[in-house]
């Protein structure tokens, strides 16, 4: 089966033998592919039109600038800090920790975007603290591209990653319920793998500080460590505090950067926004390119209908809400957890998502972009509803040269 759009290309039929696959899958590292009798990977492949890719491409190493320039201007205002919804636990320490070279406050981010039916392209949100779909984007998707015969853009990502760690050497990798949790402990396994160090994986539960040293449930000292943990949760996280103390001291080095939180925080965009129709900041080409790919948002409903509204550091679709023309409530989710009850919310017109025809049905597609050491790494698809949550579904993305054969024979 090939469907095609002007967009994008959905290429070829599921094995009809899908665990031979899924053995595959699990043994190159991706071993989250079907999840408790569900079927988290669609065996299929989503060719997108070249054109667009490279465009995607271009937007986003502008407005990973522009984000950038915004979070440093941002950067020791802590009533911008109040405003964009950063726990007042980690003002001090973004303010006192030495604020990363340009380009680079984060080392492994990832984009979100609607890409519409129409062509045009807009950034819902950036993760720019603990993205996962690594393993998938990195692992799965240039060896099912293959499989399909069209090209993956995603080769990059394990020399970018290495280049990434071989510059903030961490001795630790960590997530929360390594061993247990699938998707996690795998994204951290591959990272630690890609990156040719000889690092420790850890379960962040099991970690504690003694007097402001980190360390393991063996009592060795952590001194740098990636953790696949969102930096918010240290404002509520009984061991946040000491946690917070151990960066501030000089003890513990995290990376992503502390201030990776100005960038992960959805009030970013607001304040981005904010600024671009004040006319302060930005160069006329930056303004251009918030124009063209940014969505209008801020930290007030001021839209009278079409809209979503999100917590400034949800996750999984948690908390997001869509309201439809009137400005009543059309949408919500419902499964992941509702961070707004912590944390401020923004407000951001409405955009469309293209809806691909798969094995799985008629579902929206979201187009992620990983950005590794500061550049332009490799696409993450997921599809799935209007809002993609913990249900969505992974399908990997290739790119389409013009009037390319699609290679159906698999």
């Amino acid at each position: 089966m090939t469907t095609t759009t002007e967009i994008f290309t959905v290429i070829g039929e599921p094995e009809t033998d899908r665990n031979r696959k899924v053995d595959i899958l699990k043994e190159m590292g991706f071993a989250w592919a079907d999840l408790e009798s569900e079927n988290y990977w669609i065996d299929q492949v989503v060719g997108m039109n070249r054109a667009i890719y490279e465009e995607l491409e271009q937007a986003s190493r502008e407005l990973w600038l522009i984000l950038d320039k915004t979070a440093r201007y941002i950067h020791g205002k802590h009533d911008l800090y109040q405003l964009i919804g950063i726990p007042t636990l980690l003002w001090d320490l973004i303010d006192l920790l030495p604020m990363p070279e340009k380009g680079v406050m984060s080392r492994y981010a990832r984009f979100d975007y609607a890409v519409s039916p129409d062509g045009s392209i807009k950034m819902l949100e950036l993760n720019a603290d603990t993205p996962t779909g690594y393993v998938e984007a990195s692992i799965a998707t240039p060896w099912l591209c293959e499989l399909a015969g069209i090209r993956s853009v995603n080769g990059r990502m394990k020399e970018l990653v290495a280049s990434a760690w071989a510059i903030e050497k961490p001795d630790t990798v960590a997530c929360v319920a390594y061993g247990s949790h699938l998707e996690d402990s795998g994204t951290i396994e591959a990272l630690a793998k890609h990156s040719g160090l000889n690092v420790q994986l850890e379960d962040c539960l099991d970690l504690w500080v003694d007097d402001g040293i980190l360390k393991n449930g063996q009592g060795k000292p952590i001194h740098r460590m990636f953790a696949l943990y969102p930096k918010e949760w240290m404002a509520h996280d009984d061991g946040g505090e000491a946690l917070a103390y151990a960066v501030e001291k000089g003890y513990l080095h995290l990376f992503n950067s502390v201030h990776s939180i100005l960038l992960q925080s959805k009030g970013l965009q607001a304040a981005a926004w904010g600024l671009y129709e004040l006319d302060v900041l930005f160069d006329k080409q930056e303004r251009e390119t918030i124009g063209r790919y940014m969505l209008p948002t801020y930290n007030k409903p001021v839209f009278n209908g079409d809209f979503v509204s999100k917590s400034m550091f949800g996750r999984e679709g948690g908390s997001v809400k869509i309201f439809d023309q009137s400005g009543e409530l059309e949408m919500e989710d419902q499964e992941a957890f509702d961070t707004s009850e912590l944390f401020p919310v923004v407000y951001q017109k409405r955009t469309g998502l293209s809806r691909i025809r798969t094995a799985a049905g008629e579902l929206h597609l979201l187009v992620g972009m990983f950005m590794i050491n500061g550049e332009t790494a490799g696409l993450l698809g997921r599809a799935g509803g209007p809002i993609t949550g913990n249900s969505s579904h992974f399908i990997p993305i290739g790119v389409l040269e013009p009037d390319e054969e699609i290679n159906d024979n698999r």
